[in-house]
């Protein structure tokens, strides 16, 4: 039992450390460096709308991260500690970074709420890092991980733009 509690434990605070090192940082502390501390006005219909709609990217991105926990295996969503298997359920049958697109979500959300043209600018960057990254990092090291499997995947589900008929792998 003590050995499974430890386990439990570490496994609990790599995820932490996972959560709070990502989306934590991306989404709340770097952007707070670029915003004063008064409140937004939410005086026009753009603001609700970008409430509303940083919340679906929040409701994608918490369905990518309990997938990663509940068929990911071993392993975080972090790139420095990949999970064991390919995830290619959900919100994966229709684009291949879901999890990244509900984050822009946010990021471009979080921007027009405090109308921050720094916000704005931050957000940018980091899709234009991101839209480099994938292709030369993330997706080599998912070759070499996964193989075939994900080479298969690659050609059947796009890396940004969603499907509208989602990717059956049974289809194949």
């Amino acid at each position: 039992r003590t050995t499974i509690k430890v386990n439990n434990t570490f496994i609990l605070w790599r995820w932490v450390g996972a959560l709070l090192l990502l989306p934590i940082n991306v989404l709340i502390i770097i952007p707070a460096i670029f915003l004063d501390l008064n409140a937004p006005e939410f005086n026009n219909w753009t603001s609700w709308l970008a409430v509303v709609t940083g919340f679906l990217g929040l409701a994608l991105v918490v369905s990518c991260v309990r997938l990663f926990a509940k068929s990911g295996g071993d392993g975080t969503p972090a790139p420095w500690d990949p999970v064991a298997n390919l995830i290619i359920t959900g919100p994966y049958r229709y684009v291949r970074n879901p999890m990244l697109s509900g984050v822009i979500i946010i990021l471009f959300s979080e921007a027009l709420v405090f109308w921050s043209l720094s916000f704005f600018i931050y957000t940018t960057l980091f899709v234009l890092l991101n839209m480099a990254y994938f292709p030369l990092v993330e997706e080599p090291g998912l070759i070499k991980r996964y193989g075939a499997a994900y080479k298969i995947y690659m050609n059947n589900v796009p890396r940004w733009i969603p499907l509208i008929k989602p990717y059956n792998s049974d289809d194949l």
